[in-house]
Parts: structure tokens; C-alpha cells; sequence
């Protein structure tokens, strides 16, 4: 359980690792519950479309304690592949995304941000973590160099 007391469902590991597998999916979206007690999967997808991907990302709404709807924030888990510059092939690094825009309530901001860890811990097997809080943090080039570090 995290510090903010919010759980990892199942689920999510089950995702995970049907990701982790090779089972076809490329990413996996989570949100923390609107009762702010547990995460759980909002969607999978077999799509490899960072576009698609980051837009959701981007639209993402999170409901604060007293109801209301506004901008908020996701973890996601992405397969991202890649081709090594100097021509030795492709590789491909599960990468954890923490996904908070800086424009989002203080709320959901504080929540995302204290339950990161126990997600991150209930996932094994990520090669890269990424954290980030506007748009330009997702945009496919950023995550490439970071992901891939230079290479």
C-alpha cells in the first residue's frame, strides 16, 4: 500500500504481465479510482500509436474529493521499441510513465505523486521510468532519448 493509502489491484499486475510476456499488448493505462483508494487499469491496447497513446494521456480527467471533474493525471506502462543508431537493431524497454501535468488540481497532483512508488514496486521488470508533467515531457523524441539514452 502506498503512503497515501491507495492499493494496486490485481489486475493491474495481471496487465502488466501479459505486457511483460508478449502477449500483444503495447501499453497499459492506469488511474487511481475515483474513491482515491485503489489503482486499477483504465485500458489496454494492442496499438503501438505513441500519438494515440499521448493524447489520451493529455485528456485524462480525475475526479477531485468532492466530485468534480478536472484535469488529472495516469500511470502507463508502454513497450517502446527502438532502432540503436549504430545499426545493431532494435531494442525494447518497458517504460513506466507517471503522467501529473503541472496544471492539475493539487489534489490528484498530491495523490499520483504519493502513490507512484507502490505501483512502481508492484510491477516488476520496468526498464525505464519517466516522469512527467506537460506536454512537451511526452512527446515521442523526449521519451525516445531518454529511453533509449542517447544510443
Amino acid at each position: 500500500m502506498a503512503q497515501s493509502g491507495v492499493s494496486v489491484a490485481p489486475e493491474c499486475i495481471s496487465a502488466f504481465n501479459d505486457l511483460k510476456l508478449g502477449k500483444s499488448i503495447k501499453y497499459i493505462i492506469y488511474k487511481i479510482s475515483d474513491d482515491w483508494k485503489e489503482i486499477v487499469v483504465e485500458e489496454t491496447s494492442t496499438e503501438r500509436d505513441w500519438a494515440a497513446f499521448r493524447e489520451k494521456l493529455l485528456n485524462a480527467k480525475s475526479k477531485d474529493r468532492k466530485g468534480k471533474e478536472g484535469i488529472g493525471g495516469r500511470y502507463a506502462v508502454f513497450d517502446v521499441e527502438y532502432e540503436l543508431e549504430s545499426g545493431e537493431g532494435t531494442r525494447s524497454k518497458i517504460t513506466f510513465i507517471s503522467w501529473c501535468p503541472d496544471d492539475a488540481p493539487q489534489y490528484p497532483r498530491m495523490m499520483y505523486s504519493s502513490s507512484k512508488e507502490a505501483i512502481k514496486r508492484a510491477l516488476n521488470g520496468l526498464a525505464a521510468d519517466i516522469q512527467a508533467n506537460d506536454a512537451d515531457d511526452i512527446e515521442w523524441d523526449s521519451i525516445l532519448t531518454r529511453v533509449s539514452k542517447g544510443r
